[in-house]
């Protein structure tokens, strides 16, 4: 399955090594070290099909970011990451539309399975809105 990822955190160490671990599992890896720099990102390729995200970043945090990409973008899903949860925080998230949100460091094979879930779902829903489409067309010529 090719997944393309943009992986977002303020740690450039950290950035470095998850994008190297997961390229090497055969995703396509971009990065961002800020919500600004990622809706930049998001902006410039619509290819993107999830979004791994810092909850704790300087200037435009966690939260605003995914509630910025949910409104533009709906369908990507987001996988929040984080070392300093609370309850809270990951109520937060859930509700704003993340995905799902796990624990840093993290289990590199959860990650794997949290990111192939978010493709399969992405898929599903390009195929329903596309079905829908095609039936809006033969609808629409009376056929």
């Amino acid at each position: 399955m090719n997944v393309k990822v943009l992986l977002v955190d303020d740690e450039q160490p950290f950035v470095e090594a998850l994008a190297k671990r997961l390229d090497r599992r055969g995703l396509t890896m971009k990065t961002a070290f800020s919500g600004q720099e990622a809706l930049d990102k998001l902006a410039q390729d619509s290819h993107i099909d999830v979004v791994i995200l810092d909850v704790k970043m300087p200037g435009m945090d966690g939260i605003e970011t995914l509630k910025a990409i949910k409104s533009s973008y709906p369908l990507l899903d987001v996988i929040m990451l984080t070392g300093h949860a609370t309850v809270e925080s990951a109520i937060e998230g859930m509700k704003v539309g993340a995905l799902d949100y796990l624990m840093k460091p993290c289990d590199i094979e959860i990650l794997m399975k949290k990111v192939e879930e978010a493709k399969t779902k992405k898929n599903r829903q390009q195929e329903k809105i596309a079905e829908a489409r095609a039936l809006q067309i033969v609808l629409s010529r009376g056929v």
